[in-house]
């Protein structure tokens, strides 16, 4: 059995289970296989003095085995928004003595960076250290949003290039590595994974009715639903379907997600006039997201940059079509009119093709068979043999 060790600053923990659930459930289903013993490193940065939402999150750094994965969570020294250019550095100080002891008690095969800002630079220390073979895998925004700053660019650069291969979760986002600078040659596509039982389209009868009872407020059947799945965050877009809303009268939107954009979000709703159809639901349990997504009439996500989001291919998956904006792998997966629409980001673009859809919505069994190719035993499947192809250099 080969031995994987896996960098990534963003996993699950007891503070956030949602955080990153995406790349737990890649490992797990790759240590699932069984050919390949999967430990993961997933440091925690905490500052000098822990305060508000660091204070719990200090406490959920604690080790575990989980769902066949060896998990670390040391934490790292951490100076909010200022430290951004010495997170790699610390990141890979704080868990050397760690990777080298657990290297020594049981060799590994592979080093593996799960983004590539912060964790890509941090994890090159760690391989070099090490003498190990490198891979970093690029998921989006650690491509569109950091290789903006050229301290980041820099180390990112270092880093692919001392690394044997890259993974991206999208044609798109390997052109655009390539466009950096990175060698097109290294870098091998790996899409995003799907639990096929969890995502999967539900009974409509009643279940808008139920949904506004585990939420606590009315949902109709007579009034369109939108959902949106993603971090409250500018590059998300969540302001441009809210200032869709005055010009559909009816409509109801549930946004999933926490951010730092939640205070001016509602802050728009209350201007425009629409609060009371713009329902924040935070993080919510993973049970619940097939049910939003059965229940929504669309599922609405305006990124200005993606990789290859995780939840177009889940709503899809649950019968729900999109309208999205020309971000990253959008066109790899919108390939049919019953997967949704590609619009311009701007609100009347989004307007237009939310009224396009709901005056000829797509019947469910159209929809799934645009998400039919993903799974995680497919991804993980994927992960396997490119790991091995590294290793046979």
């Amino acid at each position: 059995m080969k031995r994987l060790l896996s960098i990534s600053t963003l996993y699950p923990n007891a503070h956030a289970p949602r955080f990153g659930t995406f790349v737990a459930r890649s490992l797990e289903a790759l240590a699932a296989r069984g050919d390949w013993d999967v430990t993961l490193i997933n440091p925690i940065g905490i500052p000098p003095v822990p305060f508000g939402k660091y204070r719990p999150l200090a406490a959920a750094a604690v080790d575990a085995a989980e769902h066949g994965v060896k998990v670390y969570r040391p934490s790292f020294p951490l100076i909010p928004r200022l430290g951004v250019r010495f997170n790699p550095a610390l990141i890979a100080r704080s868990i050397m003595r760690l990777a080298q002891q657990l290297h020594a008690e049981q060799p590994f095969d592979l080093i593996d960076a799960q983004f590539f800002y912060p964790d890509g630079p941090a994890a090159a220390r760690i391989a070099r250290e090490l003498n190990l073979p490198l891979s970093i895998k690029a998921r989006g925004s650690d491509i569109s949003f950091w290789s903006e700053r050229p301290f980041a660019l820099r180390q990112m650069l270092d880093a692919a290039r001392q690394a044997a291969g890259l993974l991206a979760v999208s044609g798109a986002l390997a052109s655009d590595m390539a466009k950096l600078g990175m060698d097109s040659g290294k870098i091998t596509l790996n899409y995003t994974g799907l639990d096929r039982d969890r995502f999967r389209p539900l009974d409509h009868t009643g279940l808008r009715k139920r949904l506004g009872q585990k939420l606590g407020f009315a949902l109709s059947d007579a009034q369109p639903l939108l959902a949106s799945i993603g971090a409250l965050t500018p590059r998300k877009g969540q302001h441009l379907i809210i200032a869709s809303l005055p010009a559909l009268s009816d409509a109801q939107l549930l946004l999933v997600g926490k951010g730092e954009e939640r205070a001016s979000l509602e802050a728009l709703a209350r201007r425009l006039g629409v609060s009371d159809r713009v329902h924040f639901l935070g993080s919510v349990d993973h049970d619940l997201l097939p049910i939003i997504l059965s229940a929504a009439d669309i599922m609405v996500l305006p990124s200005s940059n993606e990789g290859l989001a995780n939840a177009w291919v889940e709503a899809l998956a649950c019968g729900t079509p999109l309208v999205i904006c020309d971000a990253g792998g959008a066109r790899e997966l919108v390939t049919g009119a019953a997967a949704g629409l590609i619009v311009d980001q701007s609100a009347h673009a989004i307007t237009d093709g939310i009224r396009q859809i709901l005056a000829n919505p797509p019947a469910a069994e159209a929809v799934t068979p645009f998400a039919e190719r993903f799974s995680w035993s497919a991804n993980a499947a994927g992960l396997a043999e490119y790991y091995e192809r590294l290793l046979a250099r």
